[in-house]
């Protein structure tokens, strides 16, 4: 019985008595032409290794085991184990670990399920805990095809857009250092059970084969790009000095500015990802100078 529809969703909720937790952002699908147009657009083939992440009834993880040679799927409510074990009953090709996704060593899952080769991931995520899975992800450097997600519209939007635009930040540059964005699919609310307060859309984020910008040191271009950001209104000159990750005067992070693009006025929000690190690069060669 596959549970993309209301009335499918329904039954299985009533079966089990199982109560919404607010805490987990627990939002079911219940839409089976989004659920299929998700695993059809992550590309998953028999070939592949499928981490899910959040798969609450197991609505999108029977469409994965269906298309997938292994699906490893982690839900941290252990409420919703016993509803996976019924929903999934027909799958052997499915691992349900009840667990915090951020607590699991997914370079050790990769190595048992997929000999450390490139794994795909796919989920539905809670809002309240987007960024910190995405950035947990690849800085861990796992080994990853693809990240498909389900995500809050406005962090799908921030997540592909360049300078100059009210959404551009940090997770922008973020996500574009280590992949190439792209919004497959917008969901409306109608599509979830209980119905959340804002649409939703679905993202692609394809691992690059290299990193589209040479960097000396990736944690001091992320350490620069946060301090820019932090106080958007400020000048990026202003930003690195009040920062308490970035420990040089405010003379030479002028200086090094200047060097950049000749203007010591300019905010953060003005600079693509090629000129983050080159300034990054800019303060290396400083520091390294310095000692």
């Amino acid at each position: 019985m596959h549970l993309g529809n209301p009335t499918n969703t329904l039954a299985i909720i009533n079966k089990y008595g199982f109560a919404f937790q607010k805490k987990f952002g627990q939002n079911f699908l219940i839409d089976s032409n989004v659920v299929e147009k998700i695993v059809r657009k992550a590309d998953v083939t028999k070939e592949d290794f499928v981490l899910e992440i959040g798969p609450g009834i197991g609505t999108m993880t029977q469409i994965l085991c269906e298309n997938a040679r292994e699906v490893a799927a982690v839900e941290i409510d252990k409420n919703l184990i016993p509803i996976l074990r019924d929903t999934l009953s027909e799958y052997n090709n499915v691992t349900v670990i009840n667990e915090d996704i951020l607590k699991v060593d997914i370079n050790a899952l990769a190595r048992e399920k997929n000999q450390g080769k490139p794994i795909k991931v796919v989920a539905n995520l809670p809002y309240y805990i987007t960024t910190p899975i995405i950035m947990g992800l690849f800085e861990s450097h796992v080994p990853i095809d693809s990240i498909t997600i389900m995500v809050q519209k406005e962090v799908a939007d921030r997540m592909q857009v360049g300078p100059g635009t009210k959404d551009y930040g940090a997770l922008s540059l973020a996500v574009q250092y280590y992949a190439q964005p792209e919004i497959i699919l917008n969901v409306p609310a109608s599509c979830f059970m209980p119905r959340p307060n804002v649409d939703s859309a679905v993202i692609k984020l394809t691992r690059h084969e290299k990193n589209p910008v040479e960097v000396q040191d990736e944690k001091l271009m992320f350490q620069i790009i946060r301090a820019s950001f932090n106080q958007r209104r400020k000048t990026l000159a202003n930003g690195l000095n009040n920062s308490s990750e970035i420990h040089l005067s405010k003379d030479v992070i002028e200086k090094a500015i200047i060097r950049l693009c000749g203007n010591p006025s300019i905010r953060g929000e003005a600079l693509t990802l090629q000129q983050f690190a080159d300034l990054s690069n800019i303060i290396s060669d400083i520091m390294k100078n310095e000692k």
